[in-house]
C-alpha cells in the first residue's frame, strides 16, 4: 500500500445518514431497556409489598430528575417499538431502496419523539 493510513478514527468528522444513526439509536434503547426494566421491575414489586414502600416510591418519582430519567426510559422504549418494526418490514425486503429508507428512518424519529412528548405530558 502507497497511501498513508490514518492511525485513529476520527468519530466526529463522520457524518452518519439519518438510517445508521436510527440503527444506533435502536441498539442504544435496546441497552436502556435492558437496564432500566429489571430496576422498575424491582421498584414495582416494591410498590406491592408495603404501604412503606409504596410511599417511599411516590416520593421518589416525584421528583423532576427521575421524572426526566423515566421519561427517558419511555423514549427507549417507543424509539425501539418503532425502530424494530421498521426493521421487521426490512427484513422482508419492503423500504430497502435510499428514499424509503430515509422516510422511514425519518418517520421513526418523529413518531417516537412525538409519543414520547403525548404520553409524558398525559403521565407528568
Amino acid at each position: 500500500m502507497s497511501q498513508k493510513r490514518p492511525k485513529h478514527l476520527a468519530l466526529w468528522q463522520i457524518r452518519l445518514p439519518l438510517p445508521g444513526i436510527v440503527s444506533i439509536l435502536h441498539r442504544i434503547s435496546g441497552l436502556l431497556m435492558f437496564v432500566a426494566i429489571p430496576a422498575m421491575l424491582y421498584a414495582l414489586e416494591g410498590t406491592l409489598s408495603s404501604a412503606e414502600r409504596f410511599e417511599a416510591f411516590r416520593s421518589c418519582i416525584s421528583n423532576p430528575i427521575v421524572k426526566i430519567g423515566l421519561l427517558a426510559v419511555l423514549w427507549g422504549f417507543l424509539h425501539h417499538a418503532c425502530a424494530g418494526t421498521r426493521f421487521l418490514f426490512l427484513d422482508v425486503h419492503k423500504g430497502l431502496d435510499l428514499p424509503t429508507a430515509r422516510l422511514t428512518a425519518k418517520i421513526v424519529l418523529v413518531v417516537s419523539l412525538l409519543l414520547t412528548v403525548v404520553i409524558g405530558v398525559l403521565a407528568w
